[in-house]
């Protein structure tokens, strides 16, 4: 891939930009603080100016990433529209989606090491995609009584986990990871046994 360069007055992103490309060429652990200012044109002393190190970088990297995911989060729920199942469904499928098509983001918010709390601006941003969730998973629950509801935290935190768990297995092209059936059938299969367990949904749903 073609290096792109700094331009005067973005080299935070110029950096952050390199490091990804970095991260999805070698992890986010395989890459020098060096390597990420040769790829971005600029010298290591240069990067002192934004970042205090790799782990820095890293987590803008990450930050950045949990923001367009929330985005996308937003954008699948679109208000529980048409419905509260399907709009639950479509945030899972925007899960897939994301790991696919910003695989550097992904690595840098789920395999990195970095926690999700690591600065103040990470666990904003991180926070913003699971209150989708969760909204989701309350607009998905309000035809059952309140004192029969399972908390909206409890299965929409079971339903990310799922779906992290269908991208680290079938959606990444991970070798010898040959899915049974496409990874967005594999999940809405699974909501949809897993939400008519809780009750949240009827049998013929």
């Amino acid at each position: 891939m073609p290096k792109r360069g700094y331009h005067h007055g973005n080299l935070k992103q110029a950096l952050v930009d390199a490091a990804l490309r970095l991260i999805e060429e070698k992890g986010p652990t395989g890459f020098t603080l060096s390597e990420a200012a040769k790829n971005a044109g600029v010298t290591p002393a240069a990067v002192y100016r934004h970042f205090e190190g790799r782990e820095d970088l890293i987590v803008e990297c990450a930050r950045q990433g949990h923001e367009i995911f929330a985005d996308l989060m937003i954008h699948a729920f679109n208000g529980g529209k048409p419905s509260a199942l399907a709009a639950f469904e479509a945030t899972g499928r925007a899960y897939l989606a994301f790991a696919r098509k910003f695989p550097g983001h992904y690595m840098a918010m789920f395999e990195s090491g970095t926690a999700a709390n690591a600065t103040p601006e990470l666990a904003a941003a991180a926070g913003r995609s699971r209150d989708v969730l969760e909204n989701a998973a309350q607009a998905l629950s309000e035809h059952i009584p309140p004192e029969k509801r399972p908390p909206p935290s409890m299965f929409s935190a079971h339903i990310w986990a799922m779906s992290h768990g269908v991208v680290e297995l079938f959606a990444r092209g991970r070798p010898g990871a040959n899915a049974p059936f496409p990874p967005e059938d594999l999940l809405e299969a699974g909501i949809g046994i897993y939400l008519r367990g809780l009750g949240l949904i009827t049998p013929d749903t």
